[in-house]
């Protein structure tokens, strides 16, 4: 018995072992982007260029990560300036009195193989509420430096009204010009440090 337990010990791969410590996200190669519907007709899309985060774990798995997570508000970017600043005034983000957005994760659970569900805390303005992101695992590689790298996508809803984003007009016809839920997506690449 205790051959055999060995013998799946040395068989392990490498990789498996490899995923446990501190991971740190590689920003050249993850994205944070949003989309939120327009005019009741189209979508605009975006995107925030300034983040940073990180993810600890004790087991091969993932299923323990701890996530944390910050994003600079200030760096929004719909590809329209005008716009760009409007979403940093007071009528949504106050990106000068509240110069971050924040996530930090409760619990970080396996739902099956390479699918997760994260759970944590996320502020933006003054403003925390729980939300739940689903998350898809790429998995692992090492790059050219032989570095262990990472992949993740997650994404969720929030209706921006709940952290007082409330900026509201209507068109003629009633519908809003910003809809109130808004589509977060992100595309991530850890580096183990």
């Amino acid at each position: 018995m205790k051959r055999l337990i060995l013998a799946a010990l040395v068989c392990s791969p490498l990789s498996v072992l490899a995923q446990v410590g501190t991971w740190k996200v590689d920003k050249d190669h993850s994205s944070v982007n949003f989309s939120v519907e327009h005019l009741v007709i189209s979508e605009v899309d975006g995107s925030f260029k300034n983040f940073d985060g990180a993810i600890t774990a004790s087991k091969p798995d993932f299923s323990d990560a701890r996530i944390s997570f910050t994003v600079d508000v200030a760096s929004i970017n719909t590809g329209n300036d005008p716009r760009d600043k409007h979403l940093r005034s007071n009528d949504f983000f106050n990106a000068e009195q509240y110069p971050q957005m924040r996530f930090k994760s409760t619990s970080f659970k396996k739902v099956t193989d390479g699918k997760y569900l994260a759970e944590g805390d996320l502020t933006i303005r003054d403003v925390t509420k729980s939300v739940k992101f689903n998350v898809t695992y790429g998995g692992t590689a090492k790059d050219a430096e032989g570095k262990q790298r990472a992949g993740f996508k997650a994404n969720t809803y929030i209706n921006r009204f709940d952290y007082n984003l409330k900026w509201d007009k209507t068109t003629e016809a009633g519908g809003m010009v910003v809809d109130k839920m808004v589509d977060i997506e992100l595309k991530l690449e850890f580096v183990k440090q």
